[in-house]
């Protein structure tokens, strides 16, 4: 029986470059492990976080090629924070765009948070290039989903919530998605920058169910926060431009897809709902529940099952 408590060591990209998807939009790509190994596509939260180098650690490098993107507008994809031409079909399509650049039939899907949205969009519109998912703290784009982050979360975190409401005078905070949307792409520095820490330390402070010794908003560059919060609250002002029930109907395309869904049974920022619900109507997909965390992918019990998830799915 496998058995994994940690991440792989750190490795380097062995290629990597950028993809001209159109509309202005660049991104930027890489590739990690063995070039003969089966490939499987590292899809990253947000919309707008970004990968990073510990993304690349949840995969044996012997046995996988990993492809890592940073999605439009986020990490080092150009230019920065660009919502003109982001959407959903945008990026289903951008990740079309890049399988058939690097030369890759099929991939397994790896995605957290938003990454299990892309990922289940993206193999419900191409389930023949799809082999195999691995989903985190799943979030299906649906109305309920998206109030719970403005509204019902604060049942948990009311300090957090508290802070994050705070922010806004008390004529904004009858609609606080769009008075934080007007203030993110307000052109002065002085309004969208403080609004934009507000808005990602408020989701950091809900993502992990005991508190980290540091906030990603205290290390991370204003620009980064800048686009994570502009990117997060256009697609959430646009329902996440997904139906208006998500994701469930369409699971019949990807029934004989085999998956794995890791959830943090403490999960404030995609509550298991989600996750229960999207099991009930996937078949060839497991629900793995971990007690005793959140909704982050390096909580001990979630990293550990992630890891255990892609070993499953390696070549035999």
């Amino acid at each position: 029986m496998f058995a994994a408590s940690d991440l792989y060591p750190g490795i380097e990209p062995f290629r990597d470059g950028f993809l001209d998807v159109g509309d202005g939009h660049s991104l930027y790509w890489e590739t990690v492990g063995n070039p003969a190994a089966p490939p499987v596509l590292f899809l990253h939260g947000g919309p707008g976080a970004g990968c990073g180098a510990v993304h690349r650690r949840f995969f044996d490098p012997q046995a996988w090629q990993v492809v890592l993107f940073d999605q439009r507008g986020a990490g080092r994809s150009r230019p920065l924070g660009m919502t003109e031409a982001n959407t959903t079909a945008h990026l289903i399509d951008d990740i079309e765009k890049l399988r058939v650049s690097l030369g890759i039939a099929q991939w397994v899907l790896f995605g957290g948070s938003w990454g299990s949205t892309l990922a289940l969009a993206y193999a419900q519109a191409h389930p023949g290039r799809v082999t195999a998912m691995v989903l985190r703290g799943v979030f299906l784009g649906r109305p309920q989903e998206i109030e719970w982050f403005f509204g019902g979360i604060r049942a948990i975190f009311p300090d957090a919530h508290a802070d994050f409401v705070g922010h806004l005078r008390p004529a904004e905070r009858s609609d606080i998605l769009g008075s934080y949307h007007a203030r993110l792409f307000d052109p002065d520095p002085r309004v969208h920058r403080p609004a934009a820490h507000a808005w990602c330390q408020y989701e950091a402070r809900c993502s992990t169910l005991l508190p980290p010794r540091q906030l990603v908003t205290e290390s991370a560059r204003p620009e980064t926060l800048l686009a994570l919060a502009r990117i997060e609250a256009h697609y959430f002002r646009n329902a996440m431009f997904l139906p208006p029930d998500g994701l469930l109907s369409g699971t019949k395309t990807i029934a004989a897809i085999p998956g794995v869904i890791v959830q943090g049974r403490y999960d404030m920022v995609c509550p298991p709902a989600s996750a229960w619900a999207l099991s009930r109507v996937w078949p060839a997909a497991r629900l793995r529940m971990v007690a005793g965390a959140g909704h982050s992918a390096l909580e001990p019990g979630v990293r550990s099952a992630l890891i255990a998830a892609v070993h499953q799915f390696r070549a035999r």
